[in-house]
């Protein structure tokens, strides 16, 4: 159970960093491309809107470089540890994954509220039936 439970941290972390870590492709207006692409084509943004939220999602990746470098270094720590079968190493290293885990969530909910004033009422409730999609989507796996 304890082995399923740290799967689990670590997946979950892993997502988060994947999602909030900085993305040096160009791509999109995230740096996310295809994902970037189809999140605007289903609110239907306008280019203003691409730029903002593009801007917004830039200054979140500028502002917490530092932060997201240590949680890569942290999960790199952990998984070496995982692959070295070190338990005492990775338990070491799980309330540092958790803290991470925990200000990614409010790093991310800051963003997300900063997207939220650039949308339209119909877009924005658009953008919640999404990502309650995504987070059953993800809950499933």
């Amino acid at each position: 159970m304890k082995k399923i439970a740290t799967a689990v941290a670590v997946t979950l972390l892993g997502a988060s960093l994947a999602f909030a870590m900085p993305h040096d492709g160009g791509k999109g207006f995230g740096g996310h491309g295809a994902h970037d692409q189809q999140f605007a084509q289903q609110l239907n943004l306008t280019d203003a809107q691409k730029a903002q939220i593009e801007s917004i999602r830039k200054a979140t990746r500028e502002q917490n470089k530092a932060f997201f470098e240590q949680s890569r270094s942290t999960m790199q720590e952990f998984f070496a540890a995982k692959e070295a079968n070190d338990t005492a190493k990775m338990d070491a290293l799980k309330p540092a994954m958790q803290s991470q885990r925990a200000q990614m969530k409010q790093i991310r909910a800051a963003e997300d509220a900063q997207i939220a004033k650039v949308l339209t009422a119909e877009q924005n409730a658009k953008w919640q039936q999404l990502k309650a999609e995504h987070a059953q989507k993800e809950h499933r796996q």
